[in-house]
């Protein structure tokens, strides 16, 4: 897992230094770049040709940090989105029963790698949001196999979920609270890797930092508690095999749940108590942020366990 693409880092950027970065006085520097923009283009091209585009998909991927402008290049090309959706769509029927190769899964992921460049774009964005392109992902963030080919897929769509999402907007949000990614990132926190585990409850938590995703989130007990528990089993695991990546996302969904009232009052009694004592205290010595975060939650709910209060609608989750 160590080599994977800059892309699925949660820290790379949403796209390279690429064509803008030219010097108008430079004519070195500009004869360099339309080099690279006509390579680019020759390699969008061949995206739509079936015998060509294995290639371009793996030229393209590996280089798509070279050329700022690449995704409006994808999204304006004629048949190029189709070409990408169609990689997708022709491997979904290795999905159930799993068999998806090593060389399948290498091939979508390229796919992926290029829908992520459009979904990081401030110019194709929305337009890719618009067009409900997220929902030909989730039945790969619905497979269940731990092999690597689905754990590399499963990592690169949710990547593109991020990439959505890094941005703060409601209508981002909104889009997808009204989609399943909630359950499907709940299900990736539960069984996937390490890596796909904190970007899925990445994922999480920036939906919970806009106001609408807090809302949708605190206002049934039962998706309280889906969220809550799978929480809670993250934290139970950490215990084990420790990961202050993977920790940090998770206190901050705490904490922003506790901004909600019938949230904090359900989360004084089901905090889970590793976060209350010393069990985490060498995984954050040196994250002074995330140890900000933890004091900030513990004042919110109280330092120890208080008597439940009840009227607040989450009374039934917290009967074992």
């Amino acid at each position: 897992m160590a080599n994977l693409p800059q892309s699925l880092s949660l820290n790379a950027p949403a796209y390279g230094p690429g064509l803008g970065g030219a010097s108008p006085a430079n004519p070195q520097s500009n004869t360099n770049v339309d080099r690279k923009m006509q390579s680019a283009e020759i390699l969008v091209l061949d995206l739509s040709n079936p015998d060509r585009r294995e290639n371009a998909l793996l030229e393209l991927s590996k280089k798509r940090e070279l050329f700022t402008d690449l995704a409006p290049l994808l999204w304006n090309s004629f048949g190029t989105i189709a070409a990408l959706l169609q990689e997708i769509v022709s491997i979904y029927q290795v999905l159930s029963p799993p068999s998806l190769s090593p060389v399948q899964s290498n091939r979508v992921c390229n796919a992926l790698a290029l829908l992520q460049c459009v979904a990081s774009h401030p110019d194709t964005r929305m337009l890719f949001l618009n067009a409900h392109i997220p929902l030909y992902l989730y039945p790969f963030l619905n497979t269940t196999s731990k092999s690597r080919p689905f754990e590399y897929l499963r990592l690169t769509s949710l990547g593109v979920i991020g990439a959505l999402v890094k941005v703060d907007d409601t209508e981002v949000i909104s889009f997808l609270l009204s989609t399943e990614i909630i359950p499907l990132c709940l299900r990736t926190m539960e069984m996937g890797s390490e890596l796909s585990k904190t970007v899925a409850t990445f994922i999480v938590q920036k939906i919970l930092l806009d106001d609408v995703g807090l809302d949708y989130i605190c206002t049934t007990a039962e998706r309280f508690f889906a969220v809550g528990r799978v929480l809670a089993n993250m934290v139970a695991a950490l215990a084990e095999q420790p990961s202050s990546r993977l920790l940090k996302h998770i206190i901050r969904c705490y904490l922003r749940l506790s901004d909600n009232p019938r949230a904090c009052d359900a989360l004084r009694s089901c905090l889970p108590d590793m976060l209350r004592d010393a069990t985490f205290a060498s995984c954050l010595r040196e994250d002074p942020t995330t140890r900000k975060w933890l004091q900030q939650l513990l004042h919110n709910v109280g330092g120890s366990r208080v008597a439940f209060q009840p009227g607040t609608g989450f009374e039934h989750m917290l009967v074992n």
